[in-house]
């Protein structure tokens, strides 16, 4: 996976060439991302769906993150960033069925990580329920789903913590299911400008 090969931009968005993963996130280059967020509405309350990254993963593990996301790489445009979502979660979907929520760019730094990210940001309303999510074993060990109520009011910092509920497969390849308060420690730390911006235009899109 660090020798995957991804464009690299300055900070006007211009493509400035190619380098590996590796590279990207040791000399700090811009890359494009894709992330996609599921929300559903169920008995009239909104829902955003996040994922647990399982404790394999270099970057961030065990921490709850956008539902699906991951970089594009050098020959792959937007469209192709569909692939993300069916090789994480299993859920079919085709690029029809999204909403662009735009661009954002974000820029975290930690010892020796640099991630500076051309995020292009979908928003799909989701039907399913959690039996029809198959997962990545090397990318995700779970999935679970907030109240965007509660997920907003946390990054706003008018609540300290929110209940997730959802399921999250153990050692034995057995789901587990999930009811449990947590705090933003549990989630990768994207700015909160990110999460504010995210936030702000799930609620302008949704139908």
């Amino acid at each position: 996976m660090e020798n995957e090969i991804l464009k690299v931009f300055n900070g006007d968005r211009n493509q400035i060439g190619v380098a590996t993963r590796e590279e990207v996130h040791r000399i700090g280059h811009w890359h494009e991302v894709f992330h996609c967020w599921f929300v559903s509405r169920e008995a009239g309350v909104d829902y955003i769906y996040l994922q647990h990254r399982c404790a394999m993963k270099k970057d961030y593990p065990n921490l709850l993150d956008i539902t699906a996301a991951g970089h594009l790489l050098a020959h792959e445009t937007i469209y192709d960033g569909v692939r993300e979502i069916n090789e994480e979660i299993g859920i079919e979907v085709s690029f029809d069925e999204l909403v662009s929520l735009g661009v954002i760019e974000y820029h975290v730094t930690k010892e020796n990580f640099i991630d500076k990210e051309i995020a292009n940001v979908f928003l799909y309303e989701s039907t399913q329920c959690f039996n029809d999510f198959t997962l990545q074993k090397e990318e995700v060990s779970g999935m679970v789903k907030v109240e965007l109520d509660d997920f907003e009011d946390l990054w706003a910092g008018t609540k300290e913590e929110v209940n997730i509920q959802g399921f999250e497969i153990n050692q034995d390849d057995h789901r587990m299911m999930l009811d449990q308060y947590v705090g933003r420690d549990k989630f990768v730390p994207h700015e909160v400008s990110y999460y504010k911006s995210i936030i702000r235009l799930i609620r302008e899109n949704l139908s």
